[in-house]
């Protein structure tokens, strides 16, 4: 199947996953996590009717601004980002939605003040407490959110997850929920800076059961470009 065909079924999967959950399809962004595929099949997914794409690595994206790849959709960083390449990050994307640490924060505050600008962002959860993994804590966020004046370069616009790989249909919703659970009650607190419009989680495997549980963006890498070959990776 083709680049296209491929975001038409997904969009097929997640109208009826959101119609099952008695949410309008409409209400559900679709981001094409584009690592490891060329400026080519960022453009045939962007026509395809993706909603957003996602870098996860800072040379492919530089790569690909110079390339005008993303010409027609919103880009945002989803990888992990580390300190020393927030400059060549921030501004150059819509949002980062894998601000995964109070460091990273602190840097991405620096740089958006040096230009000038406010950055959109979303705090990355280690949902699954997993050693291997970044993110924040749950208790973490809220310790971040009492002191978010501090931060005034940065909209904060909601949450990301990647919730354990699972086995099995439905594994990952007590993930999902609990994600979706502390979205509730960030927005009862009102910050300034903060708002909980996106809930980005669910990926290629599991998007259905994420847009059952309240997410408002799933990320899909595999399903729309195939299995990337990590034989050619340098």
């Amino acid at each position: 199947m083709s680049i296209a065909e491929n975001i038409a079924a997904i969009r097929a999967k997640m109208n009826a996953a959101a119609i099952a959950a008695g949410r309008d399809p409409k209400d559900i962004l679709l981001c094409a996590a584009t690592k490891m595929n060329d400026a080519e099949a960022v453009r045939e997914a962007i026509l395809g009717g993706v909603d957003c794409c996602g870098e996860n690595r800072v040379q492919e994206l530089t790569a690909k601004l110079a390339d005008n790849a993303y010409t027609g959709a919103p880009v945002h960083f989803i990888g992990h980002l580390q300190t020393n390449k927030v400059k060549q990050v921030v501004g150059k994307v819509d949002l980062i939605q894998s601000v995964d640490s109070l460091r990273l924060l602190e840097a991405v505050q620096k740089e958006a003040a040096r230009q000038n600008i406010c950055q959109s962002i979303l705090l990355e959860i280690n949902i699954g407490q997993e050693e291997n993994k970044t993110g924040f804590a749950i208790p973490e966020i809220w310790e971040i959110l009492d002191n978010i004046a501090n931060f005034p370069n940065i909209a904060v616009k909601g949450l990301m997850a990647i919730p354990p790989i699972c086995e099995n249909p439905g594994d990952n919703d007590k993930f999902f929920q609990e994600i979706y659970n502390l979205a509730v009650d960030i927005t009862a607190k009102k910050g300034d800076n903060v708002s909980m419009d996106i809930l980005s989680m669910g990926m290629s495997d599991d998007f259905a059961d994420a847009i059952r549980c309240g997410s408002t963006m799933i990320r899909v890498g595999t399903a729309i470009f195939g299995v990337r070959n990590y034989a050619h990776q340098q």
